[in-house]
């Protein structure tokens, strides 16, 4: 089944068409095949090329490179995820390793736009852990006290404060975090596509369907043509399991988001002109909201299980409306008529909210599922993900290893019926701030 993405993604709608696009219309063989391209497989190809300037480097992806997850996202490179019931010193070491793997992948992001100068709007405001309930002030206080433990720069805001922030009181309290960082997802991954060596050959809207491993040769078969290569990495992330990797360590999710035009300067100056600002939720499946440089709100506000590979317009058009909902219970003086598009994106999920980074035969490797910290650590992975199949080593690399491994997932149907029942709990518990 072929990958159809609506058209409708802001993110991507702000950028110039690219019109130097190729894809697979004829046999090839290459040393190195790199599977999806996105940060991470971006990230990768960037790496192979430095490491080996003289071999023959393909990238193909079942879309237009960084148009699937990688430029549909919330556009937050994350220090910190929130976790709560922090137990033990066990707990609280596995969580380091989380922050330690964060606080590379800032770095990694960092030192490719100041090599490249980039302009993706990188804005170090932070990010509002929030929530329209005062019994989530719990899960808060917790959050705090592993925070100071780790000496994370943070605080805990209140209604008024929160609201000459936010422009909007619908939050009763937050947990503010100062080393999150907000930018524009598109221009960053656009920028890795642009910056591709001249050894490495971007392929688009060229899906594999399948692949196969003959002695050292592995023959992979697209829909007209097939490559062989001598190495294979896949960086699929939320197509991982429709290509048989890990098949039972990871699972699909679809989001939907919805972003506004900008507002006019009378209705910027009604919720009272505040700076760009990002809120995650306290809860799994509260909303995600941007205020954006440009004057535009962002909410994301639908996790499901659904097929990766098509969302229809009407069944997008269902979740366009619950995200006007949402804006509407945030700033109520807002026009009714003010979404501008919506869209559809696919991550990738691992029961413990561990990654997958792994060397799974001889000259095939993988790294995905990034549980909502796709930017940073995607494309950290990518990079090392590269080192690690040339067979080398780095301290990222022992850094990344040391992580807790995900674990195994049962099968279907039941992984299906778990997964639903556990968000519509979720969905539940979270439904005052959806």
């Amino acid at each position: 089944m072929n990958v159809v993405n609506d058209t409708c993604c802001s993110w991507i709608n702000d950028l110039d068409r690219r019109s130097n696009i190729k894809n697979l219309d004829k046999d090839k063989s290459c040393d190195w095949l790199i599977v999806g391209a996105g940060y991470t497989g971006l990230s990768a190809a960037r790496k192979l090329s430095e490491l080996h300037p003289n071999k023959k480097i393909i990238i193909v992806d079942a879309q237009l490179a960084g148009e699937g997850a990688s430029g549909r996202n919330s556009g937050y490179l994350v220090d910190t995820t929130l976790n709560d019931g922090f137990t033990s010193n066990k707990e609280l070491s596995n969580y380091k390793k989380k922050t330690d793997i964060y606080k590379l992948g800032i770095d990694v992001v960092k030192k490719f736009i100041k090599e490249h100068q980039v302009d993706c709007e990188w804005n170090d405001s932070g990010k509002y852990f929030a929530s329209s309930n005062e019994k989530d002030r719990k899960i808060l206080e917790n959050f705090s006290k592993t925070l100071l433990k780790l000496n994370f720069e943070h605080n805990i805001l209140e209604k008024d404060e929160l609201g000459k922030r936010l422009g909007t009181n619908f939050y009763k309290l937050a947990l503010y975090t100062k080393g999150g960082i907000l930018l524009h997802p598109g221009k960053l991954v656009r920028a890795m596509v642009d910056t591709l060596s001249g050894n490495v050959e971007l392929l688009e809207n060229t899906q594999l369907n399948e692949w196969s491993k003959n002695s050292d040769t592995i023959i992979c078969k697209f829909n007209n043509h097939k490559i062989i290569t001598k190495n294979i990495i896949f960086c699929t992330n939320g197509f991982l399991k429709s290509l048989g990797i890990k098949n039972n360590y990871n699972f699909p999710l679809t989001l939907t988001a919805s972003m506004t035009r900008s507002l006019t300067d009378t209705e910027f100056k009604s919720i009272g002109e505040p700076k760009e600002w990002g809120v995650l939720p306290v809860r799994p499946m509260g909303a995600t909201i941007r205020m954006t440089k440009d004057k535009r709100i962002l909410i994301r506000n639908t996790a499901e299980v659904h097929s990766p590979f098509k969302m229809s317009k009407s069944d997008l058009d269902k979740r366009s409306f619950n995200q006007k909902l949402g804006i509407k219970k945030r700033f109520p003086s807002l026009s009714d008529n003010i979404i501008e598009s919506s869209w559809s994106g696919i991550v990738s999920r691992t029961r413990n909210s561990s990654q997958i980074f792994d060397k799974i035969d001889n000259n095939v490797f993988v790294a995905g599922c990034y549980n909502g910290s796709g930017i940073g650590v995607g494309t950290l992975f990518g990079e090392q993900i590269a080192i690690k199949a040339s067979n080398e080593n780095s301290d990222e690399i022992e850094i990344i290893e040391s992580r807790s491994k995900p674990t195994w997932l049962p099968p279907q149907p039941f992984l299906n019926i778990g997964v639903k029942t556990r968000l519509a709990y979720e969905r539940f518990k979270s439904r005052s701030d959806i």
